[in-house]
Formats: C-alpha cells, sequence, structure tokens
C-alpha cells in the first residue's frame, strides 16, 4: 500500500519547486589544503608493482577518482602503445596511490573499452591513453585537485598551437625524490593526430615512472597525460594523450559520469616558465 504524503507537504515542495531553490543533490567535495594534501596530481601510482604519475582529480555525487595512464596497466612490452590490441590489466584491478590509506581501484581502462568496443580509428588506438582509479573513502580529505607548482587546472584544453607554453609535473622515483626536477616547463610542437596528441619538449624530458603525468596548456587548461617518450621524428619529445577526447570516449563507453575537478590555486604559469613558476 502506498503511504500518501501529507498534503502541507506537497504544497510546500511545490512551492520550493517553482522558486528554484531545490537543494542540489551533492555537496562539492571538501578538499584538503593545497599546501598539505597528500593526494594530488603528481602522486605516484604502482599497478602491479610498475610506477606511473597520477594526472587529473575527477569526482561524481559520491566518489573522488584520480587518473593515470592506461598503459601504466598494460601486460606487455614497453613498445606495445596501440591500445587497441595491447594486453592490460582488468578494470576493477586495485592500484597503490601515495598518500592513501587504502588501495584504490581502477574502475576505467581506456585499452579495455576500446577493445571491448572493436575501435578502428587509428588515433584513438594510438593515443587513447588514460585510466581511472577509484579512492577508497576513506581517503577523500586527503586530495587536493591544484597541480602542485602551477594551480590549475581550469577545465579542458582545446589544443595547442606551435610553440605554445606547456607545464607539468612528473614524480618518477629514478629521480630519487628530488623535487626540484618535478616541475616541467616546455613548447608544444602543435596538437596533432585528429586532436588526440600533442608532441612537445620540456626542460628534462618526461622519463619512465613520469608516464600518466598532468599537463597544462598556456592558459592554465588540462591538456592531457604523459603517454610516450619519441625517438623519431623529433628525438626525446614526449607525446602528451590528449586528455578532453580521452575523457569523452570514457562518458560514452561506459565509464564513470565523472566531471573534472578544477585546482583550487590559481593557474601561475605564463611568461618566465619555469622559473616564473617556482
Amino acid at each position: 500500500m502506498k503511504i500518501k504524503a501529507p498534503v502541507a507537504a506537497v504544497v510546500a515542495a511545490l512551492s520550493i519547486a517553482a522558486l528554484g531553490v531545490i537543494a542540489p543533490a551533492s555537496a562539492a567535495p571538501a578538499w584538503a589544503p593545497a599546501a598539505s594534501a597528500a593526494i594530488h596530481p603528481g602522486t605516484q601510482t604502482y599497478t602491479d608493482g610498475g610506477q606511473c604519475t597520477a594526472n587529473f582529480v575527477f569526482t561524481d555525487a559520491s566518489s573522488v577518482y584520480i587518473g593515470q595512464a592506461a598503459h601504466c596497466s598494460g601486460t606487455g612490452g614497453q613498445t606495445e602503445t596501440n591500445g587497441c590490441d595491447s594486453g592490460t590489466l582488468p578494470v576493477g584491478t586495485k592500484v597503490e596511490v601515495d598518500g592513501a590509506s587504502k588501495l584504490g581501484t581502477m574502475v576505467y581502462n581506456s585499452w579495455a573499452a576500446m577493445q571491448a568496443a572493436n575501435e578502428t580509428d587509428t588515433n584513438a588506438c594510438q593515443y587513447n591513453d588514460f585510466a581511472l582509479i577509484e579512492l577508497d573513502p576513506a581517503d577523500h580529505d586527503k586530495v587536493n585537485p591544484s597541480i602542485p607548482v602551477w594551480g590549475g587546472p581550469v577545465g579542458f584544453s582545446d589544443g595547442t598551437g606551435m610553440f605554445e607554453e606547456v607545464y607539468s609535473f612528473g614524480n618518477s622515483s629514478l629521480r630519487l625524490g628530488i623535487e626540484a626536477l618535478s616541475p616541467k616547463y616546455g613548447i608544444s610542437l602543435g596538437t596533432t593526430g585528429g586532436g588526440w596528441t600533442t608532441p612537445l619538449y620540456t626542460v628534462t624530458p618526461g622519463i619512465p615512472g613520469d608516464s600518466g603525468s598532468p599537463f597544462l596548456d598556456s592558459e592554465g587548461r588540462a591538456l592531457g597525460v604523459l603517454s610516450t617518450l619519441s625517438i623519431a621524428p623529433t628525438p626525446l619529445s614526449n607525446n602528451v594523450s590528449s586528455i578532453a577526447p580521452a575523457f569523452d570516449y570514457m562518458l560514452s563507453h561506459g565509464g564513470p559520469q565523472v566531471t573534472l575537478a578544477n585546482g583550487t590555486e590559481p593557474f601561475s604559469g605564463g611568461p618566465g616558465g619555469l622559473l616564473g613558476g617556482l
């Protein structure tokens, strides 16, 4: 038997709706201070023993997530970079996130999604390199979405032009914890591959362990995630997989319906590059 709500309550609810003051379904996360947050873009992650660097923070109504590169959970060799035919650990794989008290869970992987969809787009297969890690609720209050040193992100980038400034924060364990080597400043060689990738140079290139680290464009917008080191035709450049198309692909291929968390700290890049950000 249905229970009828009191007439007064129904009238009150309709009145509130008419005034357009219904409370939102969920409040924004209470972020940890950027200066002391244990989990943030640039945090180290470990998937099946392999170390990578987390990129951007995402949220939905109840959870907090942090991104990493899909190839961080790859099961093939280091030259296997085509996500449509390279082996990968499955969704549900546990991931150690530095600063977290509990293991996170990989809830989306672009390689697995493309293989399930029998993807044939060459650019997507080669450059869609994004995975999403859901953090345990016990660790939500340890997170801040700001990029260390640079601040931001401020929404998604639609790509970069030739010689546009870019900014990043790597965290490879091969640097032995030398924090001065983590902030990166560089120039883009222009977004290519149908918008899926940006080759670029930074002061000291990304190295193994930096994979997945976040890149911002000259306006502090989320550009992409560090994917590969290029040998030719641009030696010692890095290729960055574009986050905007990877994000859209995730939303349309069964991934969590999340939103990008903007940084709590203002973007501080611009002319002056690395010295201006320190």
